[in-house]
């Protein structure tokens, strides 16, 4: 949530800055402005009078004290016209301030000034690229033939026993997703990333202080009789660890990973580029997650890409690196780097992890500070990444290793799975 402090004094940078969004809403920015002069003037009328209050009341006891009842009791009468006066104001301020948050969380954070401006992924800034394209033999298939050819994944099953997108691995299938997790946490310790075992559904104020809520509420699985979500990243809980918190500056930064099954109902997706494991209602992923310096965040983030893609270099996975442009990055996000591998069985690229700074704007919701040398409270930056997702990584590792006999496990999985191929 951006700060109205910040929106008052920069009122045009503002504006120019959701304008890289392509946010058609520029007159919300008034708004909360407006709102919040009558907040103010709202709250000086009541404090007004409240210390207006609080002085007859220390004036009355004086005049107790020395006896002059009937001059006290005479302020006492012209002050509980003063004590009615206040309750409208208080409603009035309550109501104002409603209103105020209700403009607020529809503002989605500003874009960093390196994000290009955009509407469609296809205006998505390739950043780098890695690897070479793996030659594949004339009998290749695509990764839910491969599932189904050496019985690995079972996606009519999941069908029978949830739904579509919730699908079954089967043996070395399950292997191999195990071996994932284990080397993606692992990998993420190796970097200092404390591990974190986290609840799989969050309650309305967690969905909110990282921002699915309001903002994704319909992609989100409710579980109604509790009033709960099912998680649709580890993102979710692990930062809320630090929601009402105020850390020591000394105590950045903070380094978390952790691993969970994440849901999501991806509602209105269908066609080709959703089946086997390209979209799922159900997946694992590793996440990492760091509360840092604010000057130091954008360091951090780029530490946080290279961690990234020193994993799909290891799995030797072609990949590249996008800047997202305004218009497709996330309501939360300042600035996010997708990753992409090569499928080559589907002659395409699939995203397998986002990095995203969010600058101040989950702190502020998040009501988490920390308390500078000076004393003085301010917002830390968050910061999130995939690291990684497994749906996609594991499909493109099943095309690009596949041979004519099998499939290869990538060497570094080895040591997780117990065998090297699959045939």
């Amino acid at each position: 949530m951006l700060q109205v402090s910040y929106i008052r004094e920069n009122k045009e940078e503002v504006l120019e800055r959701l304008s890289v969004r392509n946010f058609n809403q520029p007159e919300l920015v008034d708004e909360v402005i407006y709102l919040d002069d009558q907040r103010k003037s709202t709250q000086l009328q009541a404090d007004e009078l409240l210390a207006k209050g609080n002085a007859a009341a220390k004036q009355i006891g004086e005049l107790m004290r020395n006896g002059k009842r009937d001059e006290a009791e005479a302020i006492k009468a012209e002050t509980s016209k003063s004590k009615e006066d206040i309750k409208p104001l208080q409603e009035q301020l309550a109501t104002i301030e409603h209103e105020l948050h209700q403009k607020l969380v529809q503002l989605p954070n500003l874009p960093h000034k390196s994000v290009p401006k955009g509407k469609t992924p296809e205006e998505n800034e390739v950043v780098l690229s890695n690897g070479t394209k793996p030659e594949l033999p004339a009998s290749a298939l695509p990764h839910w033939e491969l599932a189904a050819k050496y019985n690995l994944i079972d996606f009519e099953l999941g069908v029978k026993i949830t739904g579509a997108g919730f699908p079954v691995y089967k043996g070395k299938g399950a292997k191999m997703q195990r071996a994932l997790i284990n080397f993606f946490l692992a990998e993420a310790e190796k970097a200092g990333y404390d591990e974190m075992m986290v609840p799989l559904m969050v309650n309305e104020a967690s969905g909110f202080g990282t921002g699915q809520l309001p903002d994704k509420e319909g992609q989100m699985y409710h579980v109604g009789l509790d009033n709960l979500y099912l998680i649709p990243t580890a993102e979710v809980p692990v930062t809320n660890l630090y929601r009402d918190v105020i850390l020591k500056e000394e105590e950045l930064p903070i380094k978390n990973c952790g691993y969970t099954p994440c849901f999501r109902r991806e509602a209105g997706s269908y066609g080709a580029h959703v089946r086997g494991l390209n979209r799922l209602h159900q997946f694992d992923k590793v996440e990492i997650v760091q509360v840092v310096h604010p000057e130091e965040s954008y360091e951090v983030l780029e530490q946080m890409s290279l961690h990234v893609q020193s994993l799909l270099q290891k799995l030797g996975l072609q990949y590249r690196v996008l800047r997202l442009c305004g218009g497709d990055m996330g309501f939360t996000s300042a600035l996010t780097y997708d990753m992409e591998v090569y499928s080559a069985a589907q002659e395409r690229w699939l995203e397998v992890s986002s990095v995203s700074n969010f600058e101040t704007f989950q702190s502020n919701r998040l009501k988490l500070r920390y308390k500078g040398k000076e004393g003085k409270t301010q917002l830390p930056h968050t910061l999130n990444g995939s690291a990684l997702a497994l749906p996609r990584i594991l499909a493109s590792i099943l095309e690009n290793y596949q041979t004519e006999d099998g499939i290869k496990v990538p060497e570094c999985l080895v040591a997780y799975t117990g065998f090297n191929f699959i045939g």
